[in-house]
């Protein structure tokens, strides 16, 4: 799991988002960033989780929140998953695990006693100079933004 920690600066990264826009951490300075790592476009829990936040989008940009997804998905699958579901945040591709490795949410998982390799569903919350002020380890999907806006009341 992760080794990043409240109070850290969260690690830089560059990468493609659904549309093919190149995206930088650093376009987001001044603004409280989400990033959400999720393990794959269009499975159940992560289908939730994404829904979770689109519906509670107004609310969430109203506290200020920038949302950002990044799985090891590709650009294609992400602009699919994008509008399937009508989702209205931006969606990085990572399929290269680079900024999923800078973050550490790749590791062992286990599933029915079978060990794999995957990504660890977990989420950021950054402030205005891109520090980091809560991390989820285990977000609950179908509440994430309601626990996100909780999290951010208990840190400022």
């Amino acid at each position: 799991m992760t080794q990043l920690t409240i109070g850290q600066k969260a690690p830089a990264f560059t990468g493609k988002d659904q549309n093919g826009k190149a995206i930088s951490l650093k376009d987001y300075l001044g603004k409280k960033v989400v990033i959400y790592f999720y393990p794959q476009d269009d499975t159940p829990t992560c289908t939730v989780q994404a829904c979770n936040l689109r519906d509670n989008y107004a609310l969430l940009k109203k506290e200020g929140f920038t949302i950002i997804g990044i799985s090891p998905d590709a650009e294609a699958k992400h602009k699919k998953f994008e509008t399937k579901y009508n989702l209205p945040f931006t969606l990085i591709a990572d399929d290269k695990l680079k900024i999923i490795g800078n973050y550490g949410v790749w590791g062992e998982k286990k599933l029915y006693g079978r060990a794999y390799m995957g990504l660890h569903r977990t989420t950021f919350l950054l402030d205005e100079k891109g520090i980091i002020k809560h991390l989820f380890l285990k977000p609950k999907s179908k509440q994430h933004a309601e626990e996100i806006i909780e999290a951010w009341k208990n840190v400022t």
